[in-house]
């Protein structure tokens, strides 16, 4: 399972994406988030969705963010520094977390990290809360299925766009067009995820960790590791 953010100066990015189903919930990434707040990194990596409270961390998955710090944004440009930020549980309540980097173990935390608060490494320079919390994606669920049901039959059937299914042919004065006559019911549904809850695990970590030389761009993507 993947899920993947880019991260630049302070964007921030996620995606939902599975390459096959979970073998477990806990293995099941919703996604994952990565932004700069001050001085520090910050990596969000959400599993078990809509989680029902039965779900608790623990050794049969293992949890990984990657990284690769670049000088610039762009799929093309070489090179780059793979910094691997590698967390394993016992329970909900005891947690080890690596920071590795070709070979070797940059930093490490070992600890509770129920508590709000998190918990740090001797050095100052990672922290990690890892718990239940509420689903901060928002995602309207009613509005897409109007949007989708009324663009298909007006623009011909369904095979309108990419793999997904998503217009990717629409210009600007035809979108304009399709918006009005679909009116506004497309942007007056809820957060279907508003109830929904995840086991998230978060880290702050120094970007000195990260990054080498004057890279200052890092791309984010998590993924876990269950046994079968």
């Amino acid at each position: 399972m993947a899920a993947a953010a880019v991260l630049a100066s302070r964007g921030q990015a996620a995606d939902r994406t599975a390459a096959a189903p979970a073998v477990s919930p806990m293995a099941d990434i919703t996604d994952v988030y990565a932004w700069m707040s001050g001085s520090r990194l910050n990596l969000v990596m959400d599993v078990s969705p809509r989680d029902d409270g039965t779900n608790a961390f623990g050794p049969a998955v293992l949890y990984a963010f990657h990284l690769t710090s670049k000088p610039r944004l762009g799929l093309a440009e070489p090179g780059g520094t793979e910094t691997q930020v590698i967390c394993r549980f016992d329970s909900n309540t005891s947690m080890q977390c690596w920071v590795t980097s070709g070979g070797a173990t940059k930093d490490y935390v070992i600890g509770d990290p129920s508590n709000t608060a998190g918990v740090t490494s001797p050095s100052g320079k990672v922290k990690v809360f890892a718990g239940r919390r509420s689903d901060p994606a928002f995602f309207n669920l009613s509005g897409f299925n109007t949007a989708m049901s009324g663009l298909a039959p007006q623009l011909g059937g369904v095979n309108i766009g990419d793999v997904a299914g998503c217009p990717d042919k629409i210009d600007p004065a035809r979108f304009v067009t399709l918006r009005l006559q679909l009116g506004d019911s497309p942007g007056s549904g809820s957060d279907s995820f508003v109830a929904s809850n995840v086991m998230a695990i978060v880290v702050q970590i120094d970007p000195v960790l990260v990054n080498s030389g004057n890279n200052t761009v890092v791309a984010v993507w998590g993924s876990t590791h269950a046994g079968v």
